[in-house]
């Protein structure tokens, strides 16, 4: 659709030539309030209007009430529901509530200008207002504006969210609608909800979002999709979830189709929409960023705890493809003192590249149980790539057709990936568990063989097409990596006892399957930045753990072709070590010795990732248990530092460290300390903070690392090659 920059049609997904038989319904003041088992129910009657881009009331079509119920859980978040036609989730595969979150009983107070909720210990909870605005007239041009609805939430007793009341120009030029839905041929079809949004507001996070920092200024699509890189707007991870600058977070908790518009169709608003009939969300308060991502992760699961082996490298490339071939890698790896924990093979291992059938070709990788238990015993654990999606070519094609496992479509549909050559008959069904069970199964025999991960690729896109068994398509397609992840992670827990997968794609929830990693990325300085913005908006989502293709993943640009400059494989590889988990992977030879001129230099920053695994350890273990992710952007840590909200090119990395990537060929950068005293991490050199270091030039083989002063940070004293070398109670503790 072509732009018109109006907010009906732009935002709200009408036809410019409203022929389409959509109507708008626009809140207006609520007309009772009711208490019901600790929740507050509050009748809202909502006015037809004109089928035009000029917003008047459609005043032959009588008013229709609905109910906007407030839930409080805990002391901090709001839940705030509206049933228009479909009923709201209670429960659902997006929420894990924590055991701590209990539900509170909320009563009101019932007064002329305003009713007030509060929970039972008499904290202020919402307010609807019933006031008028002053006054004095002096002119008929313009009429009077419409009846509206005006409700402030407070989900932490403290700090204002209020709904968008008045954001127009005049009283038909709309650019926000405090509370409406859309009915397409007299069915409800979607809704809208808007904050008021102050002038200097920064919002952030809704998944891994190849963006600046600060996102007001942007029309958000939730839509998972392949990204097909890190440099457009595409996503493979939308997470409905946004996190204000004024102290509160939002969950839109649904799988549907959304947008979220923050402060762009209107500078004066943050707008949801939501292609359903149907408003569910969660206000969350705090005091600080960490706070309201806990909350959240109160609502939606916490990270668990990734194997101690998975911090160490993993080595791969698209792809290896005999048993031979990865042999020799891990015996050179071995010989030339590179330390490594995991190789990952990919697309190759089947009996015919990208045909996932889940079985390895027995002549290239012959007696694999065997193969796995032998590099196992030097030290390798096993990775293993696949994809949710079953050819029709596929030996499992007769059984997952014949039993409903996978979605059924009247169409041939072309594959799913942008290499592939397979067409694929459809999509396994994580909505039947008998079909979930069955998947389980298929990756049961890989683990018994001592797999050790399952890389779950793809997932973030569906047959729409086609029928499943217990959802819609609509539906699940955004709800789809967290069923399929889910499972992955729940049979590899099962089997080995460590709770791990590798997975691309993502959705509310996800985050309690770590772990993650930021997709295609091009071997240039832009994709190593885009991919560090992904992962700080992800890290502002929930998720604790993330990581990304090192040194990027495809060539530029030729795709599989082009030659890898040097400097980027450095960069990159720093930039790794500084992440919550480090693998190599790509369209091209990732291993260290193809690069002989900075191969030195790669070998001392894995060496140096070793010494640091039990930091890396400390710091995952707090991401399991708070809303810190291990990767943070600035403003996690520095909430009122106003140049913090800004910055997308510098983290922490834990608790302690400072990391400033350098992404350019110049060997050059700027780099902020915040407030407090800073160490060099090599140097050793003492900083204050509050403070540009400006135009800093730092050679290949170093880079910007900066410890808070006094703090003690735990390093592996040794050298290992892998770590089932490391005894972490011989520790040790450095304090700068």
């Amino acid at each position: 659709m072509i732009q018109t920059n109006y907010q009906l049609f732009d935002f709200l997904d009408f036809n410019p030539e409203l022929n389409e038989g959509d109507s708008l319904w626009r809140a207006c003041r609520p007309i009772a309030i009711e208490e019901r088992d600790g929740d507050i129910y509050i009748t809202v009657p909502f006015q037809k209007q004109n089928n035009s881009n000029e917003i008047t009331p459609d005043l032959t079509e009588a008013r229709k009430n609905y109910l906007l119920r407030l839930s409080a859980y805990g002391d901090k978040i709001l839940r705030v529901s509206m049933e228009i036609g479909d009923e709201v989730m209670e429960t659902s595969e997006m929420l894990q509530l924590d055991s701590r979150l209990g539900k509170m009983p909320l009563t009101y107070d019932k007064k002329q200008e305003e009713w007030i909720i509060r929970n039972l210990e008499g904290t202020k909870k919402s307010v609807v207002s019933f006031s008028e605005p002053e006054i004095e007239w002096w002119s008929d041009l313009q009429p009077a504006p419409q009846e509206t609805i005006d409700i402030r939430f407070f989900p932490d007793g403290k700090h204002e969210v209020k709904i968008s009341a008045y954001d127009m120009f005049s009283p038909a030029r709309h650019d926000a609608f405090a509370l409406a839905f859309v009915e397409r041929k007299g069915k409800a079809a979607r809704a809208t909800l808007s904050f008021h949004a102050k002038a200097d507001e920064c919002f952030y996070g809704t998944g891994e979002r190849f963006a600046k920092m600060d996102l007001s200024g942007k029309t958000i699509q939730l839509r998972n999709q392949d990204a097909q890189g890190v440099n457009n707007r595409r996503a493979y991870k939308n997470i409905p979830f946004y996190l204000s600058s004024e102290n509160y977070g939002l969950f839109l908790h649904t799988s549907s189709f959304a947008k979220f518009s923050l402060a762009d169709h209107s500078t004066r608003s943050a707008q949801i929409m939501v292609n359903e009939a149907l408003i569910d969300c969660f206000i969350i308060g705090g005091e600080t960023p960490e706070e309201i991502l806990f909350g959240y992760r109160q609502l939606s699961g916490f990270p668990s705890m990734p194997p101690l082996w998975s911090f160490g490298v993993w080595m791969s490339r698209m792809t290896y493809f005999s048993a031979d071939e990865v042999k020799q890698i891990c015996d050179r790896l071995r010989e030339e003192d590179y330390p490594c924990d995991v190789i990952h093979l990919d697309t190759g291992w089947f009996e015919t590249d990208w045909l996932c059938e889940w079985k390895f070709n027995e002549e290239r990788f012959p007696e694999p149980e065997k193969y796995i238990r032998e590099l196992k015993s030097k030290g390798y654990r096993v990775s293993l790539w696949q994809l949710p999606y079953i050819a029709y070519t596929a030996r499992q094609y007769k059984e997952a057709t014949e039993n409903n496992y996978i979605s059924k479509s009247e169409k041939k549909i072309q594959g799913a990936s942008n290499f592939s050559v397979q067409d694929y008959a459809g999509t396994i069904d994580f909505t039947y568990d008998k079909a979930v069970e069955w998947y389980k199964n298929l990756l049961k025999e890989l683990l018994d063989m001592g797999v050790v991960c399952i890389k779950t690729d793809f997932g973030e896109d569906i047959h729409l097409d086609a029928a499943y068994h217990s959802m819609s398509p609509d539906k699940l397609h955004n709800l789809y990596p967290l069923l399929y992840q889910k499972a992955a992670y729940e049979i590899t827990k099962e089997i080995t006892g460590d709770g791990i997968i590798w997975a691309r794609a993502g959705w509310a929830g996800c985050q309690r399957y770590p772990l993650h990693w930021g997709g295609d990325s091009a071997c240039s300085w832009d994709g190593m930045a885009g991919s560090l913005k992904g992962g700080l908006h992800l890290g502002l989502s929930g998720f604790g753990f993330w990581s990304h293709d090192v040194p990027g993943f495809h060539g530029v640009p030729n795709f599989m072709n082009s030659v890898l400059p040097d400097d980027i494989y450095v960069r990159w590889t720093q930039f790794g070590v500084f992440s919550s988990h480090l693998r190599y992977h790509g369209s091209a030879k990732r291993e260290p010795w193809y690069y002989p001129e900075i191969a030195h230099i790669i070998k001392k920053w894995w060496k140096l990732r070793y010494k640091l695994i039990p930091y890396i350890v400390e710091q995952s273990e707090k991401t399991t248990r708070t809303g810190f992710p291990v990767l943070r952007s600035l403003i996690i840590q520095h909430p009122d530092d106003r140049t913090c909200r800004h910055i997308d090119d510098q983290y922490y990395f834990g608790d302690n460290m400072l990391v400033a990537p350098v992404m350019n060929a110049e060997n050059k950068r700027d780099i902020y300390l915040p407030e407090g005293k800073w160490v060099h991490f090599f140097s050793g050199e003492v900083y204050e903070g509050r403070q540009w270091l400006r135009d800093q030039y730092v050679p290949l083989e170093k880079m910007p690392v900066f410890v808070k002063c006094g703090a003690s940070i735990p390093m592996y004293p040794e050298d290992v090659c892998c770590t089932d070398q490391m005894d972490l109670s011989k520790t040790e503790y450095i304090i700068y």
